[in-house]
């Protein structure tokens, strides 16, 4: 009955922003020039405050209304916490675009001047200080016009767009800025609500899909429809609003594990039909891939959901943002679904500590990439899928910094990563399994992905790990120090050198790396016979008899600087450098 509660009062709210369209009109902030989120509040996972360190994210209840006229919605959000060190005050973020208009904590109205958000940090202060173990509901209702993504999902926001047939078509994806382009939240990876339900009123010609399981939706009587959903430890960006002419395709997945899982598909009526089957029918395929490869669907008691976007993709739990357009590229399946679905496992279920270890949903996610290829079509299509990977290697920055990072400065500053938290994690992934060996590789995945190494359905909950947790898992299971891989691989920016030298029919290997010594183990194919070379303290030799046909590493099973890369990425470099100048 307090949900239908607040269904009223958000269906209010529409007709009251309705009368306001004039003014929001003229404050257009999706007109060019209009005003811009603050540089706060466009960064996410940056540090948390000592409030919020001091409380526990319980739930959000989260009402929208979304005006597709205005560009505009209206918000109640409901926030419980759990109070775990004394507080005097409540510390969420919000983009200081929307107009707030009421504060409350546990039913008592805040009064303005005891409530600030000048940049995006909203600060309340609480009408009595709270004792560690008291619980606490935070309801601020909001609206106005968001921040329109000018490029998603590579910026952040909203997407207002329009269905071939001339409805509204309306997504969101805010990973590179954060849940507070939405809704108010704590936007770190370490403060992820243990659950939300969300309802998203919309006219009623058009579908809400949303994240988790549906609990139904209510005809407001007046032209709008709710739709409410319900989903269990979203990580911080999980969270999505999607608005459409949508048709439903819905199938059941029967898992290895013994469970049924729940398929859906919201797609655009105008699709045709053809490329619609096409696509489901990949979707059984990927959860038995991963399903055998990493384990169990995390949330297979939820559903499998994919719903079309304006936008590229996005990895929204249990509701991927695909926007692929059907393409057949020759990989022999949907490349961007299948890189989206892995993140129910590498972001959604296992979720990093700190943007610095976002290899771990990007690498983790782009390796399971080149596995699906040999799953569906053999060993050579895997290499075909690494060697693509291995030619873009920028190797500007280590891919894990060993501090504190945001989102931007992983992806976009100079001094970040940027793509290499995907290819080259997926490289430095595949080296690992090449030195581990398969059956302790997955073992230490399973590890850190559940928590524990045999994942069954309702046995494990979603994790946050960070790379010195993967490192130290790796240790454990093969019962060998692997510091030495993390060391080279993930904290330096340049890759491992192989040196070769000659003696006369000996062949001398070394490696070289700032990180210090480089126990690669080594293989060397000498007519036709392979032999591993140990190279315990990153030397080893071969002997080769004269004119014998000698290829070191000849799987490329370690990632290691090539001249040949090298001279074609200052090739690419030149060529757009040339382009730039001549534009």
């Amino acid at each position: 009955m307090a949900m239908l509660g607040t269904f009223g009062r958000v269906v209010a709210m529409t007709s009251a922003l309705a009368l306001m369209a004039g003014g929001a009109a003229a404050q257009d902030r999706n007109a060019p020039g209009g005003p811009e989120s603050s540089a706060f509040t466009l960064e996410t996972d940056q540090p948390r405050t000592p409030e919020q360190e001091a409380v526990r994210f319980d739930k959000a209840d989260l009402s929208i209304a979304v005006l597709p006229e205005d560009k505009a919605i209206r918000g109640v959000a409901v926030l419980d916490f759990t109070v775990l060190a004394p507080v005097e005050a409540l510390v969420v973020e919000l983009d200081a675009l929307f107009d707030v208009s009421d504060v409350q904590v546990d039913g008592q109205t805040i009064s303005r001047d005891q409530w600030s958000n000048p940049e995006g940090r909203m600060t309340i202060q609480l009408p009595r200080p709270l004792a560690a173990g008291e619980r606490t509901s935070l309801r601020i209702a909001y609206g106005g016009q968001p921040r329109t993504a000018r490029r998603a999902p590579w910026d952040g926001g909203f997407v207002w767009s329009t269905a071939p047939g001339g409805e509204p078509w309306i997504a969101t994806a805010v990973q590179l800025d954060g849940c507070d382009l939405i809704f108010p939240c704590i936007d770190n990876s370490n403060a992820e609500p243990g659950q939300v339900d969300l309802h998203v009123t919309v006219p009623s010609n058009l579908s809400a899909p949303g994240n988790g399981v549906f609990q139904g939706k209510t005809d407001n009587g007046d032209g709008t429809t709710t739709w409410n959903w319900s989903i269990q430890n979203p990580n911080i960006y999980a969270v999505n609003i999607n608005v459409g002419p949508f048709e439903e395709v819905t199938g059941e997945y029967r898992s290895r594990f013994g469970n049924v899982i729940p398929m859906h598909y919201w797609h655009l009526k105008s699709d045709r039909p053809e490329d619609v089957q096409r696509l489901f029918a990949e979707f059984p395929q990927m959860l038995d891939f991963f399903e055998a490869y990493v384990g169990p669907y995390p949330f297979g008691d939820e559903k499998m959901g994919v719903v079309e976007t304006p936008h590229l993709g996005m990895e929204h739990q249990t509701l991927n943002a695909y926007g692929n357009n059907y393409d057949i590229d020759g990989h022999g399946y949907d490349d961007l679904l299948q890189h989206e679905f892995a993140h129910e496992w590498f972001a959604n279920q296992l979720t990093n500590w700190n943007a610095d270890d976002m290899w771990l949903h990007e690498g983790l996610g782009s390796y399971m990439q080149p596995l699906y290829a040999r799953w569906l079509r053999g060993e050579r299509y895997m290499h075909r899928e690494l060697a693509d990977q291995r030619d873009g290697l920028m190797n500007r920055a280590p891919v894990v910094s060993r501090r504190s990072q945001t989102v931007d400065d992983v992806y976009n500053r100079p001094a970040g990563p940027g793509g290499d938290i995907y290819s080259k994690g997926s490289l430095i992934a595949h080296t690992l399994r090449m030195t581990m060996g398969d059956r302790d590789f997955f073992e230490a995945l399973r590890i850190l992905v559940y928590g524990r190494p045999d994942p069954a359905p309702g046995n494990f909950r979603p994790v946050t790990r960070s790379t010195p947790d993967y490192n130290r898992i790796v240790n454990e299971v093969t019962g060998r120090n692997y510091d030495w891989f993390f060391n080279a691989y993930l904290y330096e920016a340049s890759l491992p050198v192989l040196t070769r030298t000659r003696d006369g029919d000996r062949l001398n290997l070394a490696w070289s790396t700032p990180a210090g010594v480089f126990p690669m183990p080594l293989e060397v194919e000498v007519n036709g016979r392979v032999r591993v070379l140990e190279m315990r303290d990153g030397r080893g030799f071969v002997d080769t008899p004269p004119g014998a046909i000698v290829i070191v590493d000849p799987e490329n099973k370690v990632l290691r600087q090539l001249d040949e890369v090298d001279r074609l990425q200052a090739y690419r470099r030149a060529q757009r450098e040339q382009r730039q100048a001549a534009q």
